[in-house]
Parts: C-alpha cells; structure tokens; sequence
C-alpha cells in the first residue's frame, strides 16, 4: 500500500493504490469462503504505522463492494476515525457502552460512502483495556452485528497497550499493518507472538508505505 494521509480510495480510485485495496477486499473474502469474517480487529505492532488511515479505505472498499460495514474505533487513546472522515467525536463508542438508552440507538455517523457508518470512539475512558473487555462491550458488539454485515475496529498497537489483543479474543479475525521501512522485524515478530498467545486468529498483514512500481502507475493513469 502506498502512504497516505487521506481517503484514497474516494479521492483517487483509479489509482494503483485504491487497487491494492480491492485486491485486499478480495483476499479477505477468498480467505473466509468457509467462515466469514463479520469482526476484524485491525492493528499494528507500534505507533505511527498506518494502521488507521489502512482501515479506513478498506472499510470504503468494502462498502463499495456491497457490503454493509460499520467502522468502530477502538483506540480510545488516540482516536483518529472522526478525524479521517471529518466527523463529531462528542459521542461514540464510550458512550453506547455507559448509557443503556444509547446502546439500542447507537451514536452512528453517516459517511460519504452508502452502506458505510462510522462509530467514533467518543470521549476518552480512564481505562480503555478494561471497557473493551468488559460485558458492556459485548453487548455492544452484538447490538452493532444487527446492523451490518461487517464490523471494522481500529485498535491501538498490540507492543503499546493490551487493548487490541482483549479485542482479538472476542473477533474473528486480525489484520497486522506493517510499514515498509519502519517498522523493526523483531517488533512484527513480538505482535505475532503476543496475539498467537491469546489465540487470536491472524488473517494476514498489509505491508504500508510500499513503493509503487512505475510501470503500474502508468497503466492506471493511462
């Protein structure tokens, strides 16, 4: 995947980029013929990686393909889904999970993209670990499943904090974001392990920031 800051996959969708997420949307859906993934966890090993701006135009991807996708961040530490779909971050994900009215209409945000809501992580708890893998939070889980076919959650590093492997053991799947040139083999090696720890199911890695090959920029702006 190339590095971006932005929605590529609205901004630019002929571009090589937006393919390598179609090609992503295809993999995932090849590779739960058997089983589909309804819940996947996405991460990264550390900080900075790209692992947000990854989810984001896979959950467009999928939407496009016809899928409906809620998009659910799960990094109440340094939420950044508002920020990447230019949304209100007043309520969200926290409050759904503290506020028994607000769990049956939960706070979605409509997107630019049909079939694709957003659930910001609305205000910050002052134990994010503990609320993911709380009751509450299943509930919540199971409330969102009734609305869509695929629910995405954006989950801070799995070397930083234990938030997203007390998300992986309650999803279907997981999906390691590794930046190309940044990230340290030995750390994708500790993620892998932490996760397989807690047996959580690795459906693949993306590898971000990858150069792009000239000769297939060409084809796609020809």
């Amino acid at each position: 995947m190339g590095d971006t800051h932005t929605l590529i996959t609205l901004t630019d969708p002929r571009s090589p980029v937006s393919e390598a997420y179609r090609t992503l949307r295809t993999n995932l859906e090849f590779f739960s013929l058997d089983e589909p993934i309804r819940t996947l966890v996405v991460t990264s090993p550390g900080a900075e990686e790209g692992k947000s701006t990854v989810l984001a135009n896979l959950a467009v991807t999928l939407a496009q393909g016809g899928k409906g996708v809620i998009l659910i961040d799960c990094d109440l530490r340094r939420p950044t889904q508002h920020t990447l779909f230019d949304l209100d971050n007043a309520t969200g994900l926290t409050t759904m999970m503290l506020d028994e009215a607000v769990k049956t209409d939960p706070p979605l945000r409509e997107t630019a993209v049909d079939s694709l809501r957003v659930l910001p992580s609305g205000p910050p708890p002052p134990n994010p670990a503990e609320l993911l893998g709380s009751r509450r939070m299943k509930d919540a889980v199971a409330a969102l499943l009734d609305q869509a076919d695929v629910l995405l959650f954006d989950a801070p590093p799995v070397l930083a904090v234990t938030d997203a492997l007390v998300l992986a053991v309650q999803t279907d799947g997981v999906l390691l974001v590794v930046k190309a040139g940044g990230t340290r083999r030995e750390h994708v090696q500790q993620a892998k392990e932490r996760l397989e720890r807690v047996n959580a199911r690795i459906v693949g890695a993306v590898l971000n920031n990858a150069p792009i090959d000239q000769t297939l920029q060409e084809y796609y702006t020809a």
